[in-house]
């Protein structure tokens, strides 16, 4: 069936819904089977529903559903990514199709680095009010089977909830079922999906009226009140902010002020200038919903798109407050679900593009500093996967060595950790330099229960002790250990705590020799594990009743 496979390549394809009749009649069905997440949410520090300002990212290119809708992957040259996952709290699939299910690539990438992601539901001109007055006018049946609807399909492809966009003017009796299917809708997703949302777009009004406040106020209250959010129209000022402030009183980061990248219509910011309008959102302690940020991509062009994504999230970074990974293990090869070539062991299998969100894997902080370090992607070479992490970066007249902080962890340390570490130095005088890893701790005693916006200091630096060869018991798993090959050098740690949480993962460029002068260095990251000693003894649970379906031989 064309919905489920391209008719083109027969390969399976994420789909949409469109109209009413389309929702309603939705079942699921063995061949939509390759459109279910099979990631599950990750969980993160701090959770969604703490006392901090989120930040959400509407994803809205081209109408959606282009090279990513190839649910095993597609050979594009170029295609759009997103990997800044550690800086934002929710991702929004848009379309104007009327169902948006965000295609499953989306989903596993985002789940895999703790991010939720929500479909969007939209209505809009003569048609939507046609559809409106269908489910909404016609009372509680109605209003409530396009909500059992739209929780079972979140439920069914596993993801995590709606973003409500009526974008039509509504008759009264519309309008005053409004709130009640949205409350309906609300308490089916909690109910359905762990953890699941349903945010509110600013658009109607309580008396029916299709006019964007670009704020909360008394017209559209009763919308928010009956869901877990409000995203706000774009073309807000200053004196909205602190209206919105004031009237959201507790729920204020259930708030997401819009900011369109493309700085359409009367906007503070847009652009490169996008800092504008978070600084201004973040006095008010407000959440952003960051809407279209592939205007990098669209706008500034494929060709130099990885350099322009690190410095527009780079120039948001102080505006946004990062999450930590709370779980072991953690591995990543730091593939972005896309290369110029596939390797293996630091081997180019494979020459030719590929594009597969699915595949992309953790991802880090993208620390930089101006002048002085920065980190990228390096699609020229890879341990695993199409990408590595590229760090560039100087080391001052006096200074020893620089460190690279790749991501903050929050969780009590097991006894005993092991690490292993994938690098390549490149440049005129690779062995002027040494790799090490560096972990850093705090006593448990700390608590971080309320509001864990500012972290204390770290009060302990560890470096972890180096592995000529892997204990016997893991000497399989551990093989990394010896295999440093095609230029890469493998690194195996250990590293003995007690009574400390863990806080910090980063990485240290040492010079060998202290120097007057200032040296520049360029390091690969092929990749990098942490792992719980205890939990790699235990033998892994045995696999039974493995089924194969929907085999195509080419």
């Amino acid at each position: 069936p064309a919905r489920y496979f391209d008719t083109k390549t027969t390969e399976p394809i994420s789909f949409f819904l469109s109209g009413l009749e389309e929702l309603l009649s939705w079942q699921p069905n063995s061949n939509d089977e390759f459109n279910v997440s099979a990631v599950p949410l990750a969980k993160r520090q701090p959770p969604l529903h703490s006392r901090r300002p989120r930040t959400l990212v509407c994803h809205d290119m081209r109408g959606g559903y282009l090279e990513d809708r190839f649910i095993q992957g597609s050979a594009t040259r170029n295609p759009y990514v997103f990997y800044h996952w550690r800086y934002i709290d929710i991702f929004v699939y848009f379309s104007h199709h009327t169902v948006t299910i965000p295609p499953v690539v989306w989903t596993n990438a985002a789940h895999r680095n703790g991010v939720p992601v929500l479909g969007t539901f939209i209505t809009e001109w003569t048609d939507g009010e046609k559809v409106c007055e269908a489910f909404l006018a016609s009372g509680e049946e109605a209003y409530g089977a396009v909500a059992e609807q739209l929780a079972r399909i979140a439920q069914h492809y596993r993801f995590d909830g709606w973003l409500i966009n009526i974008e039509n003017t509504l008759s009264a009796a519309a309008v005053g079922n409004l709130p009640l299917f949205l409350r309906d809708l609300t308490a089916r997703v909690h109910s359905a999906v762990p953890g699941g949302l349903v945010i509110w777009y600013d658009s109607v009004l309580k008396d029916g009226a299709l006019k964007w406040q670009n704020e909360l106020n008394d017209e559209n209250r009763m919308f928010f009140d009956a869901c877990d959010g409000l995203f706000t129209n774009y073309n807000w000022k200053e004196e909205q902010l602190e209206r919105t402030h004031q009237l959201a009183g507790p729920r204020q980061n259930d708030i997401y002020v819009g900011v369109d990248v493309f700085a359409r219509g009367d906007v503070i910011g847009g652009g490169f200038d996008t800092d504008k309008s978070l600084r201004l959102i973040r006095q008010y302690g407000l959440s952003a919903a960051i809407f279209a940020p592939g205007w990098v991509y669209e706008h500034l062009g494929k060709e130099n798109f990885l350099q322009n994504e690190n410095r527009f999230w780079g120039s948001l970074a102080e505006y946004l407050p990062t999450h930590s990974i709370c779980t072991l293990p953690l591995t990543t090869s730091f593939s972005l679900g896309m290369g110029t070539s596939t390797f293996l062991d630091g081997k180019d299998e494979e020459s030719g593009p590929w594009y597969d969100l699915s595949a992309q894997d953790i991802q880090p902080l993208y620390p930089e500093l101006q002048g002085r370090l920065s980190t990228s992607c390096c699609l020229q070479d890879a341990w695993c996967g199409g990408s590595s992490l590229q760090l560039q970066g100087t080391i001052a007249p006096g200074e020893e060595r620089a460190v690279v902080r790749l991501f903050s962890l929050q969780m009590p340390a097991p006894p005993k950790l092991f690490l292993t570490l994938l690098y390549k130095l490149e440049g005129p005088q690779p062995d002027d330099f040494t790799v090490t890893l560096e972990v850093t701790t705090w006593d448990s005693g700390i608590c971080l229960e309320g509001n864990p916006t500012s972290l204390p200091e770290p009060n302990g630096r560890h470096y972890p002790r180096f592995l000529p060869a892997p204990p016997p018991g893991l000497a399989k798993l551990l093989a990394a250990c010896h295999r440093g090959s095609h230029g890469w050098t493998s690194r195996c740690y250990e590293l003995e705590l007690q009574d400390c949480s863990l806080r910090d993962l980063s990485v240290i460029v040492s010079r060998q020799q202290p120097s007057l002068g200032e040296t520049s260095f360029t390091c690969l990251l092929g990749e990098v594990r942490v792992l719980d000693t205890a939990s790699l003894a235990a033998s892994p649970a045995q696999v039974h009743s493995v089924m194969a379906s929907q085999l195509w031989w080419q």
